[in-house]
């Protein structure tokens, strides 16, 4: 089931919204726009990252516009696929209407990652690596939506 546009739906979906689903939505709309319409949300909605919107900005991205949402938001769009980046909402996603496929690809958070740093630049080490390791994901895109090409 495809949008009107042709394009796939998917939902990245992450505990807060605040961080990997949101790179992740932005890699998508950059890098996969002609045929993916991407969303994210979360299990709660706790805002924008900002370190996450730094370091997009590096990449050339800005996902500054974008905003933190509760999935409940989004529970009527007929997404074609829901794709957890994150353990705790791959534990507690809702089910959604129609025929939806979920898949699971866990990356690590940020900010416990950074909570520890000593300075701002090592906080933003851990940023930059999750923020490329979902780019990478993101670049195998459909193809990647099949079960069999997870990593």
């Amino acid at each position: 089931m495809q949008a009107a546009t042709g394009k796939i739906k998917v939902l990245f979906l992450c505990t807060g919204n605040s961080c990997r689903s949101q790179m992740a939505e932005g890699w998508t709309r950059r890098l996969k726009g002609a045929v993916i319409e991407p969303y994210s949300a979360g299990i709660a909605a706790h805002g924008l990252n900002a370190r996450a919107v730094k370091v997009m900005a590096e990449a050339d991205i800005d996902i500054s516009g974008q905003r933190s949402k509760h999935v409940d938001e989004l529970i009527n769009v007929p997404f074609d696929y829901v794709v957890t980046v994150c353990d705790h909402a791959n534990e507690s996603c809702p089910v959604f209407p129609g025929k939806v496929t979920r898949i699971h690809v866990s990356f690590e958070d940020p900010p416990r990652l950074a909570a520890d740093a000593k300075s701002e630049e090592e906080a933003l080490v851990h940023y930059r690596r999750v923020r490329d390791e979902i780019r990478a994901f993101v670049e195998k895109l459909p193809e990647a939506l099949s079960q069999e090409m997870l990593p």
